[in-house]
């Protein structure tokens, strides 16, 4: 069974007047926490960048040129659906009703991933203990990454500033070959599908059908019927999921591999310094607030402070909520980091990649 980690402090003046003003912007305005109408048309249209070309590929386009832009349009679908929806929905955000929720969230499928494993590291580990060292998973990239101080450092990671984002491009490419096997039977042995409501058997025989029916739909049904030859089809195959797993990662890693995150470990007796808020303060990072379409796009994960304290929320209302969150953090005295640009933040974490590289200490820089 999984070893009970704990925050030292569980009672946050922080996060209780925090709630306090962002319920009372709820009730003031009569605006609901979940999507709204600009959030569904945006759901048409991330499925219908998915799907239309994928249609288009197996019925009717035949320029090899237009083929390939069609599965780029994919690529681009298909990251947008897991930022936008998938993501919203399995932190139970997107909608009232659980069974929408429940619908959309499975919409991870669609990339050959499982929303069990997905929910039990995101969910559970990655925004229970955001940067801690031996929980956080999003952190965890075994011998291939350091990415954080209280990792090993190895001769190989003086170069992961230049091969990292090749390898980031691999990310989706891991869940429908190794990497949801690997979860499961250590979420298996760890104890940690139970917190899903789940039977391991069960589990494991959706796991194995998700990965079938993924396939045979996807990748099969392309390589049958597009009039590019087998080998052109599986080409296009990786560069769909080399695109969006290239996507999902640069949204995800500037908002916490850093250099202000503080990267906290549990003492002996497993508990960590601070509370869970403001653990999520000084490991998260905002960028590119005013980038209204480039947050549209991404799901609004550009907030990535709103969404951390806030996960059941839906990310259409994180811009407003931003100038409660930031109001409250420094009453309390607590930071609240944002880069002005998408482009500042790649450069922080280009940065704390060669640090954590290059230096075995690499203390973050505050």
């Amino acid at each position: 069974m999984e070893k009970i980690i704990k925050y030292k402090n569980t009672n946050s003046p922080f996060y209780r007047e925090l709630r306090k003003r962002v319920n009372k912007y709820f009730k003031d305005n009569e605006i609901s926490k979940h999507a709204n109408f600009n959030m569904v048309l945006k759901s048409l249209f991330m499925i219908s960048l998915y799907f239309i070309p994928f249609f288009l590929i197996i019925t009717s386009i035949q320029s090899t040129w237009a083929i390939i832009l069609m599965w780029v349009f994919m690529g681009f679908g298909m990251s947008g659906i897991g930022l936008s929806i998938m993501h919203d929905a399995n932190h139970e955000a997107y909608s009232k009703h659980s069974y929408v929720n429940k619908i959309l969230g499975k919409m991870i499928c669609l990339i050959g991933g499982s929303d069990l494993n997905w929910r039990i590291q995101h969910n559970v580990l990655h925004h229970t203990y955001t940067n801690v060292e031996g929980m956080d998973e999003d952190i965890d990239s075994g011998i291939l990454f350091r990415l954080s101080p209280n990792q090993k450092l190895m001769w190989g990671h003086r170069f992961q500033h230049l091969y990292a984002y090749f390898l980031y491009g691999f990310m989706t490419i891991m869940w429908i070959t190794t990497k949801d096997y690997v979860q499961y039977a250590r979420y298996k042995k760890r104890g940690l599908l139970k917190t899903q409501r789940t039977h391991n058997k069960y589990s494991l025989i959706k796991l194995l059908g998700i990965k079938k029916v993924y396939l045979l739909i996807t990748l099969f049904l392309p390589i049958t019927f597009s009039s590019l030859p087998w080998w052109g089809t599986l080409l296009c195959f990786f560069m769909m999921h080399f695109i969006a797993g290239l996507t999902l990662a640069l949204i995800f890693q500037p908002a916490h591999v850093i250099p202000t995150s503080t990267f906290e470990t549990p003492d002996l007796e497993g508990e960590i310094n601070g509370c869970w808020a403001s653990n999520q303060m000084r490991n998260t990072a905002n960028f590119a607030p005013k980038a209204r379409l480039f947050s549209w796009f991404v799901g609004g994960l550009n907030f990535q402070i709103e969404h951390h304290l806030f996960p059941n929320i839906c990310h259409v209302h994180y811009r407003k909520i931003s100038k409660i969150i930031k109001e409250v953090a420094l009453e309390y005295n607590l930071p609240y980091y944002t880069h002005k640009s998408f482009y500042s933040a790649l450069i922080e974490h280009a940065r704390m990649l060669y640090n954590l590289g290059t230096k075995k200490d690499a203390p973050a820089l505050h």
